[in-house]
């Protein structure tokens, strides 16, 4: 079974948690939902109540096929200061598992601790001056490089569930999850 961490926070964009959320389990992932706070609910930026599966203290020692982060503010300030998940992507991405991150996360998170130097990446416009050591892509919705991926914003969440599934399961899987959503 694939196995994969979506960690959340309180200011997490809504659409994009959501959306990673279910696309991953439509297309037969194990999806872990991780808090990064000390409660399990979060508000997300527009409103939404989610509550995650654990804490991520909980999942501290656990390995996953990927790390996907939906981005927002401050979520994206909340998952780069969360020493367990910095410590839990540095752990994966030595093992070459994906990690994934849309809209501020790429800068914010990725940026910040340095998962994205020496790649090219893509972010919410505006947070590209985080994107240290990156080669920004302004032009390109969704960016891969080795085992990183980064998209730009919430009108890209389907396609980049969706990128994150043909990764983890191939394409085949992918695009009968496609079909099943109308996309």
């Amino acid at each position: 079974m694939t196995q994969v961490l979506v960690p959340i926070a309180n200011g997490s964009e809504d659409i994009e948690a959501v959306t990673i959320i279910d696309v991953l389990r439509r297309g037969g992932a194990e999806v872990t939902v991780a808090s990064v706070h000390d409660d399990k609910q979060i508000t997300a930026a527009n409103g939404c109540k989610i509550e995650a599966d654990v804490l991520i203290g909980d999942v501290a020692e656990q390995m996953y096929d990927a790390i996907v982060l939906p981005g927002g503010m401050p979520g994206a300030e909340h998952l780069r200061d969360s020493k367990v998940l910095v410590d839990l992507l540095e752990k994966h991405d030595i093992q070459d598992a994906l990690i994934a991150a849309i809209c501020a996360a790429p800068a914010v998170v990725l940026g910040t601790h340095g998962f994205v130097m020496d790649k090219q990446a893509t972010c919410y416009p505006g947070f590209e001056d985080g994107l240290k050591g990156a080669d920004y892509q302004a032009d390109q919705p969704i960016v891969m490089d080795d085992n990183i991926i980064t998209a730009q914003g919430p009108a890209m969440a389907m396609a980049f569930a969706l990128a994150v599934l043909a990764n983890l399961k191939g394409i085949e899987v992918t695009e009968e999850t496609a079909q099943g959503l109308l996309c």
